[in-house]
């Protein structure tokens, strides 16, 4: 295969809004968002649900934020976005409450198609459940969802879903323990196969709660 990066074309479906709106958004709406000078985080939720983004009440959302469209985000209740996190939202990003999104943080929901010669472009929504912590640095891939009270470690890139009360590390970001209180969600299952093979815990009730753990389950997101 030639890769031919003359022939490719915007995915003009991942837009969703005009395009004079969307150069308003570029043009004014981010440079105030990411400003430094403008103290407090109530005008940063305002600017960003003027732009059609939905938020709850008491959402911390500090200076360097880049959000690309905020027409395309959810954030639920007492949710924190850290300085110069980058929510690349090409596709639905939804943050359901009490998530914390540490500095520096990427959600990349654009990827390109490898096997075509032009480069293909295409978006997947990213999910964040209640209260999972996603900290500095991280990188969360297209399609990702993180459960509830799920962690990923500091520099995690992320390229797949991490199962509800489990904590990740790395990269690529595997299994490294559970994050207690432990919740038993008896209809779900953990795949095993999508977890590194270090040992989980010789605690046998800890170890009857992991092998019912989600992959892709996300409980709790506000409406």
């Amino acid at each position: 295969m030639t890769v031919s990066l003359a022939s490719f074309r915007y995915n003009r479906t991942i837009y969703t809004k005009p395009v004079a709106f969307r150069a308003v958004w570029k043009l004014l709406g981010l440079p105030l968002l990411r400003s430094p000078l403008l103290y407090g985080t109530n005008w940063r939720v305002l600017l960003l649900k003027t732009f059609g983004a939905r938020i709850g009440e008491g959402v911390q959302i500090k200076t360097g934020v880049r959000v690309t469209a905020p027409w395309l985000l959810k954030i639920g209740e007492h949710s924190w976005i850290g300085e110069d996190c980058w929510i690349d939202n090409m596709a639905m990003v939804t943050i359901g409450n009490d998530v914390c999104i540490s500095q520096g943080v990427y959600l990349c929901t654009g990827n390109h198609d490898w096997k075509d010669p032009a480069f293909r472009m295409f978006a997947k929504e990213i999910t964040l459940g209640d209260g999972c912590w996603i900290a500095s640095r991280s990188v969360l891939a297209p399609g990702v969802t993180v459960g509830r009270n799920a962690i990923a470690g500091i520099g995690s890139v992320v390229s797949s879903s991490i199962p509800s009360n489990l904590i990740y590390s790395g990269n690529p970001a595997t299994f490294k323990s559970v994050r207690p209180p432990v919740t038993l969600l008896p209809t779900e299952k953990f795949n095993r196969a999508s977890s590194s093979s270090r040992p989980i815990c010789p605690d046998d009730l800890v170890q009857s709660a992991i092998d019912q753990f989600p992959v892709n389950t996300v409980s709790g997101l506000s409406n």
